[in-house]
């Protein structure tokens, strides 16, 4: 175990945390990919097949929720469910359109955006927390490109090539973001455990 010296008090980084930042890295690899993947599809073959590519973007994401190091309980939780309902307005895009017309549903309603969106919000909560934590370019262009390029679509002002180009760069934004993760040492994603232990202390405490 490596030990250090945390706000309240000294810690270690164990092996159940290494394993879990590399879990967390490799997640959000995977979505990265998957990501990147449906969209270089989309362009070139066409909106038919995508479908595939969901299934590892959606539990990239989750998994990556699952082992992500926050300290504030509550917007952590509030990120899984953001990722939990946007699952649940895929599932739902995939009964209404079957799974080969999800892409040419949303092209004709970008309402369905509000359902999906969800997901993509927690995406963003992901890139918005990890600019926060290293102070990235490339996660602070995930965090605002995504918002933009969906409201763009949903509120008609951008087409939707212009809101694919901007999804096409978040996409290579997000893999960079995720391939520079892994030479960093794992403390770097654990965090401060001082801080998680006061806090959890803290919610532990009878209230008057």
């Amino acid at each position: 175990m490596t030990s250090f010296e945390g706000v309240y008090g000294p810690y270690s980084i164990t092996a159940d945390d290494e394993r879990e930042v590399l879990g967390y890295r490799l997640a959000l690899f995977t979505a990265a990919l998957a990501q990147a993947g449906l969209l270089l599809q989309w362009k070139q073959l066409g909106e038919a097949w995508l479908w595939p590519w969901l299934v590892p973007l959606l539990l990239g994401v989750g998994l990556a929720l699952r082992w992500i190091h926050i300290y504030l309980r509550p917007l952590h939780r509030a990120l899984q469910l953001l990722w939990l309902l946007g699952c649940l307005g895929f599932a739902a895009l995939a009964l209404r359109a079957g799974p080969t017309g999800m892409a040419a549903a949303v092209a004709a309603d970008p309402r369905w955006i509000w359902a999906i969106g969800l997901f993509f919000a927690a995406l963003a909560g992901i890139g918005f927390k990890e600019f926060f934590c290293f102070r990235r370019p490339e996660a602070i262009g995930v965090t605002l490109l995504l918002p933009l390029a969906l409201l763009g679509a949903l509120s008609g002002l951008l087409p939707v090539a212009a809101s694919g180009t901007l999804l096409g760069l978040e996409a290579g934004l997000l893999l960079v973001l995720t391939l520079r993760k892994f030479p960093m040492p794992a403390h770097a994603d654990v965090g401060d455990k001082s801080v998680f232990a006061y806090l959890e202390a803290q919610r532990q405490q009878p209230r008057p």
